[in-house]
């Protein structure tokens, strides 16, 4: 049993070393990698702190720019809402003047047509009627006209008829 205490011990003595060469590798390919991003990190600094810096003073400049733009925007646009309520009360009053005045010419209009209506039948009544009188007065006298006529002419043929039937016999 010995033999197999001192092999497991060998092999422990092994698997250390070797986790060991394992973890320096690791060790020294980590300091590399660091080192050569510290490197970038540096190269990136001194080419990024220059930009920084002037992004900084033109905000820094443009600050009472960008207060003074959002400023005068607030107020354009309260201008813009005060003339928008203007306009929507003249445009609201304009039409409702123009209503009124469509009702009046309405009403105008209905007025006009009712009196032309009524004169149309006052015309009916005062002109037509007495033409219509006249007219019947007119065919009146023609019908007596014709029955005289009538009548002598009854009389001339009634005349010829007993002439005729005289001379018949």
């Amino acid at each position: 049993m010995n033999v197999w205490v001192e092999a497991f011990i060998v092999i422990a003595a092994v698997a250390i070393v070797v986790q060991m060469a394992i973890l320096l590798g690791m060790y020294i390919q980590m300091k590399t990698a660091i080192e050569k991003f510290t490197t970038i990190a540096s190269d990136v600094k001194v080419r990024v702190d220059p930009i920084l810096l002037r992004v900084n003073r033109i905000l820094e400049d443009s600050e009472d720019k960008i207060a003074s733009i959002t400023s005068d925007t607030a107020e354009i646009t309260r201008l813009a809402r005060g003339q928008a309520q203007r306009i929507d009360r003249v445009v609201t009053d304009s039409l409702e003047r123009l209503r009124v005045q469509v009702i009046r010419a309405d009403q105008i209009l209905a007025g006009a047509l009712e009196v032309i209506e009524d004169t149309g039948t006052k015309v009916r009544k005062t002109l037509w009627a007495p033409v219509q009188q006249v007219s019947a007065v007119l065919k009146g006298v023609k019908v007596g006209i014709d029955v005289l006529r009538g009548a002598q002419g009854r009389r001339a043929e009634s005349d010829g008829a007993t002439q005729d039937e005289e001379l018949f016999i």
